[in-house]
């Protein structure tokens, strides 16, 4: 009877050495990561060269030069139609610039075979402006989902991770087993960001992060970035069209312009700086649209200057 008890207790040592080794060896691999993260910051992490992108025979973006520095946090600001997103999408590779080149830590995105910009993009975390959650999964699935895709862990360490993450983002345990559909937008907003930080990334992507919320729940969003930001080596890119959402959590503001509505030489970005700068911008176009005035947006309108 000794022998047997002995026997088990082995077996659960056995068992917990596994467990513990699992942990261990994530753990390793996300300081793996940090200090990948913390590379010279002589380089840019992200960089575009002279970008354009024409759909047809529309110039959506054109000759765009910025560079984004490791651990800033970027508000990408603008009317609809201006290529904010369509931006945001090529920084990843989601479209293809028609003329120019993206540049990730050092490597253009063109110079990628499949299995690479695959790798490279697991080093981004997606906010999408709907949450773009699989309804017919749980909390805790959607969560776990790009862990289990792209690690092999054991479920004790994706439980771990998934519940540690749900925490982060301000909602209890019980949530973790309902479906999207049981949940409110804002909830759905914070199940979407704690699925983008399960893999500890290297830049977070918000697509209007705050649409279609009341503002109390805006700004729980916007104070979960900034927490994001504290909590982990992070460089974020925020597309948005909520000023208190810019002002707050940003510290560089683009504000692009569609192409169509500028004169030949003009740049599409108008204005790139810091928030507290926004307000005194020299270009009226920028004041016009940080203070929400139509201006002479109204005539154009009615010219069928729509961009």
């Amino acid at each position: 009877m000794n022998e047997v008890s002995g026997q088990a207790e082995e077996d659960d040592i056995d068992n917990d050495v596994d467990v513990d080794d699992d942990i261990t060896a994530f753990e390793d691999s996300n300081r793996d990561v940090a200090a990948a993260q913390q590379t010279s910051d002589e380089q840019p992490l992200i960089e575009a060269r002279n970008v354009s992108v024409v759909f047809d025979d529309q110039i959506v973006l054109q000759d765009i030069e910025l560079q984004i520095t490791r651990g800033q946090t970027v508000a990408i600001i603008g009317e609809s139609g201006c290529g904010k997103t369509v931006f945001m999408k090529t920084l990843v590779g989601l479209v293809n610039p028609t003329q120019g080149e993206i540049y990730f830590d050092g490597e253009g995105l063109h110079h990628m075979g499949y299995a690479e910009l695959t790798q490279t993009r697991r080093r981004f975390g997606f906010v999408f402006q709907n949450a773009a959650l699989f309804d017919s999964m749980s909390v805790y699935e959607n969560i776990a989902f790009p862990l289990r895709q792209s690690k092999v862990v054991s479920e004790t360490v994706v439980e771990e991770s998934v519940m540690q993450h749900l925490a982060e983002v301000g909602l209890p345990k019980n949530v973790a087993y309902k479906r999207p559909a049981e949940l409110s937008g804002g909830m759905r907003k914070r199940v979407g960001l704690a699925r983008a930080l399960i893999l500890k990334p290297e830049v977070v992507v918000y697509d209007e992060p705050t649409t279609g919320l009341d503002p109390i729940m805006s700004d729980v969003i916007n104070e979960l970035i900034l927490d994001t930001r504290r909590r982990y080596p992070v460089t974020s890119v925020v597309v948005t069209h909520d000023m208190h959402t810019a002002r707050k959590v940003a510290d560089r503001v683009l504000m692009f312009y569609p192409r169509s509505r500028l004169d030949e030489d003009e740049s599409q970005v108008l204005f790139d700086g810091p928030p507290s700068a926004l307000e005194h911008a020299e270009d009226r176009r920028v004041r016009q649209f940080v203070r929400g005035e139509a201006g002479e947006r109204l005539t154009e309108l009615a010219h069928g200057l729509s961009g």
